[in-house]
């Protein structure tokens, strides 16, 4: 971890080489996710309820996605420039250096101006919770404290899986925003609410259900207490990714120049 904050101090002063453009950059970022908002908050101007879902309770739900997305990407942005470091050579020295790889890439690429997004998700979640008029017990806040940790894993998981795909297509694949940027706008309500197909893919494959529906039912007093251990259990999504991260590194043959 020493190494890492070395990288977190070069790439923080780099950035406050130019103060007003971080500065611009970060309120621009905390814009584009309160616009998010604003759809949610007028669409409950019409309609009551979505699916039995109420206001208050969709936006504890777009809080806490919201949160985990953006811990997520504060740690494992640098993956997403993982497909430019290929093909310029870099991933070569990399390899040489007497270090592990993810701690390189991952120290290659940190986002500070995600700041300005932070700080719109704990407004979001710190509301959300507020106007929830949920009766609070240990059980359900360590439940919410747990899809955090499994919500930041799940997203990071998705990142590292978007590298690892890259050393055999050495292009970024697009698609992969679905899974990222795209669950951060459709997870602002609970995935019940897109039908089954999708309840059962965000289940068994991309596990977003466990971070999200299941233990927000248990919060709401509709779903199983055993629901609330189910962020825990997404963890898991970190293991074949890691795998196919290390297949990929076991099979790379430099493509730089």
């Amino acid at each position: 971890m020493r190494l890492y904050g070395k990288y977190f101090f070069i790439q923080l002063k780099s950035r406050m080489e130019y103060k007003t453009s971080f500065l611009l950059t970060c309120l621009g970022q905390f814009f584009i996710s309160f616009y998010v908002f604003l759809g949610v908050y007028f669409m409950f101007q019409r309609f009551p309820e979505v699916e039995g879902f109420t206001y208050e309770e969709v936006l504890l739900c777009f809080g806490i996605t919201l949160l985990e997305f953006s811990l997520a990407e504060a740690v494992a942005r640098g993956f997403d420039c993982f497909p430019g470091i290929l093909r310029q050579g870099e991933f070569d020295r990399i390899m040489v250096r007497p270090r592990n790889e993810i701690l390189q890439v991952l120290g290659s690429r940190i986002e500070f101006t995600r700041i300005g997004r932070m700080l719109q998700a704990v407004a979001m979640f710190s509301y959300g919770i507020s106007v929830s008029r949920i009766t609070w017990t240990f059980p359900k806040v360590m439940t919410l404290l747990f899809m955090l940790l499994g919500g930041t894993a799940v997203f990071s998981g998705i990142f590292l899986l978007f590298a690892s795909i890259c050393f055999f297509t050495l292009e970024g694949l697009e698609i992969f925003n679905i899974f990222t940027d795209g669950a951060k706008e459709y997870g602002k309500y609970p995935v019940s609410i897109y039908g089954k197909r999708v309840l059962q893919l965000c289940t068994f494959v991309i596990p977003y259900s466990l971070v999200q529906y299941y233990p927000l039912t248990f919060l709401l007093d509709r779903g199983q207490p055993w629901y609330g251990l189910l962020p825990l259990a997404a963890c898991l999504f970190l293991l074949p990714c890691f795998a196919l991260w290390k297949y990929g590194v076991r099979h790379y043959t430099s493509c730089g120049s």
